[in-house]
């Protein structure tokens, strides 16, 4: 697996999973207007994603049990541990995200999404006895939080734009995520990062999926051949964005990798941009995008290098 060690193809594959990920908030706005999904179709969009979930979860469990050679069998035990894990990186997480993203602009919902990063340090200071918030990440924190702040200025500097089911809805999507990231560091202590990302993307999808169904009638998606397309993206997206980013992790110091995250809201500005009409960047989103880059940055530049100085000792 030598492959996966050498540095200019680590970055590229690095680079290509957050654009993966920063993709998918064009696609979504893509499948919205083409299912004519409006702000108000709360439901829907539930089941929407239940859909893209499950899809992405069975691809998961095909490549962990056909190509990896997993036993994909778990106890009661683990089964507790993952159903949690679920409900907050994907059931909690893709509620708030998939409805947050019809009430605000794609730009914005990357941007704001990135919020999981910070909240990863914070909980991460109170959970982690070697863990703790130092002056890099209080650094990185406050350019973070000002960066959201910005991000939410009218673009005449006006005013602050800011609404629950959007922007709100966002950045809750961004609490469930660091959750997530938190419960799944834990779980992936003693089960396979890739049995632990198909089993808690299985359950929280069919959450998803039962509740969007009691709610939402089938026929409710008008699935074209481009919003079925994009469905199909969007489920490969996750599935190839998790299976290489764990794989980088097992055979790289997560610091190396951890600090181009930042990545991941740029990738998704701009690719929205490009690709949703009626999308574009003000100076408001330009300085706020700027701002929570920089505080990923230095965020992850502080873990990384508290990672080798451990290393170092060990």
């Amino acid at each position: 697996m030598n492959w996966f060690k050498e540095k200019r193809r680590v970055m590229i594959l690095v680079f290509f999973c957050c654009i993966l990920w920063g993709s998918a908030f064009p696609v979504l706005k893509l499948s919205y207007a083409d299912l004519h999904l409006t702000a108000s179709d709360f439901n829907v969009k539930i089941l929407f994603a239940g859909i893209r979930f499950t899809m992405a979860s069975v691809i998961l469990f095909i490549f962990s049990k056909v190509v990896l050679k997993l036993d994909m069998r778990i106890d009661f035990k683990a089964f507790r541990m993952l159903l949690v894990l679920g409900l907050f990186n994907t059931t909690l997480l893709y509620f708030f995200f998939y409805n947050g993203l019809a009430n605000t602009s794609g730009i914005k919902a990357s941007i704001l999404q990135s919020m999981n990063a910070f909240i990863v340090v914070v909980l991460s200071h109170f959970i982690y006895k070697d863990d703790h918030i130092n002056h890099g990440k209080v650094l990185g924190i406050i350019f973070g939080f000002l960066g959201i702040v910005i991000v939410n200025i009218d673009q005449g500097f006006g005013g602050f734009n800011f609404t629950l089911y959007g922007e709100g809805f966002m950045l809750l999507a961004g609490l469930s995520s660091g959750i997530g990231t938190l419960l799944a560091k834990r779980a992936g202590k003693s089960i396979h990062p890739f049995k632990v990302t198909a089993w808690q993307m299985l359950i929280g999808a069919m959450i998803l999926l039962t509740y969007g169904l009691t709610q939402a009638r089938v026929d409710s998606l008008p699935f074209t051949a481009f919003s079925g397309g994009l469905l199909i993206y969007l489920s490969f997206l996750s599935a190839t964005a998790f299976g290489l980013w764990f794989t980088l992790l097992k055979f790289n110091k997560a610091g190396e990798i951890a600090i181009f995250r930042f990545m991941i809201p740029v990738a998704g500005s701009l690719l929205t941009a490009l690709l949703v009409p009626g999308e574009h960047f003000n100076l408001s989103i330009v300085l706020g995008l700027i701002s929570v880059s920089v505080g990923i940055y230095f965020v992850n530049r502080t873990r990384m290098a508290v990672s080798e100085s451990d290393s170092d000792q060990s």
